[in-house]
């Protein structure tokens, strides 16, 4: 029997523009193409997570604006819940601007974060239940962090297995690192969150041995198109990524978290979830777009085969 997986984050509209190179400071660089499209990291792992069979529950906040309209048409196309997407009476949907260099596929984004910067007490009593009865909860830090320390202890107090993946990277109180189960940074993050510069497996499992000394048992740490470096408290292994040609990397990381909690809820170790959160990276970077780009079941399977 499948495991409940709730996921609280972020709605965010994506407004991306591909461009020959990546500007630098002062200069303007004229685009190639020019497309937007729902995003927002939790509302792109709850996403992955649907297509790829998983029983989930999203929890965020959204404007009463067009962009809240998108929201709440997406997720009814997508089959998710719209439940627990509250409105904001006065803040904006959150957007985000990225920029893809069309030759290297990397990006820069700057995130406004809006209605989901602001999910209250109030929100959260609402939506307990989904919060108290589920057996998987996955956050990021893309809303408000009152929200994020709430949600997880709850979800503590509850004992569901508790995923944080911690971006955008900010600081997080030890307190609450010691209520989380598995942490899922990539080699950026991993690096700010222990002070030690994350490049090879072997930095990664440097900084996972820093993260368990800080109360965190199982860390799996990604490593883009290298693959995935994964340290539970007995063992610890490096699953390699899947080999594709990569059109647009925005929003791998929250393909991986979606596909990642899918399998945990299926009963798969931390090991195979990790695997089968890197077949849904990979499969995500070869379409551009976030939320669009999120593959389905079978095609998930047909690569791991």
């Amino acid at each position: 029997m499948k495991k409940k997986v709730t996921i609280a984050g972020s709605f965010i509209v994506d407004l991306m523009a591909r461009t020959p190179h990546l500007p630098k400071p002062g200069e303007t660089v004229k685009g190639l193409t020019f497309k937007m499209g729902p995003g927002g990291k939790g509302s792109n792992q709850a996403i992955a997570a649907k297509r790829a069979n998983c029983d989930v529950v999203f929890i965020s906040k959204v404007g009463k604006d067009e962009f809240g309209e998108m929201a709440l048409n997406t997720f009814k196309n997508e089959g998710l819940d719209t439940k627990y997407i509250f409105e904001d009476e006065k803040l904006q949907t959150g957007t985000a601007l990225i920029i893809v260099d069309d030759v290297t596929s990397q990006n820069e984004i700057v995130v406004t974060s809006g209605a989901c910067d602001n999910i209250t007490n109030e929100d959260l009593e609402v939506c307990k239940d989904a919060i108290k009865n589920c057996d998987i909860f996955l956050t990021q830090l893309e809303i408000n962090r009152e929200a994020i320390e709430s949600s997880i202890k709850l979800a503590h107090e509850n004992n569901a297995t508790i995923v944080l993946n911690p971006a955008p990277v900010q600081e997080i109180s030890e307190d609450i690192l010691r209520l989380v189960d598995i942490i899922t940074p990539n080699e950026v993050e991993a690096s700010i969150l222990t002070g030690y510069e994350v490049r090879t497996v072997e930095d990664a499992r440097s900084a996972a041995i820093i993260l368990q000394e800080k109360g965190i048992p199982n860390v799996v740490i990604t490593l883009g198109k290298l693959g995935v470096y994964v340290k539970s408290k007995a063992e610890e292994r490096f699953i390699k990524a899947y080999t594709v040609d990569a059109v647009d990397t925005t929003g791998a990381g929250d393909a991986f978290n979606g596909g990642f909690v899918t399998a945990l809820s299926e009963g798969k170790d931390i090991f195979e979830s990790a695997r089968f959160g890197n077949a849904l990276a990979a499969l995500s970077v070869t379409k551009i777009g976030t939320a669009p780009s999120m593959p389905t079941r079978e095609e998930i399977e047909e690569l791991m085969k």
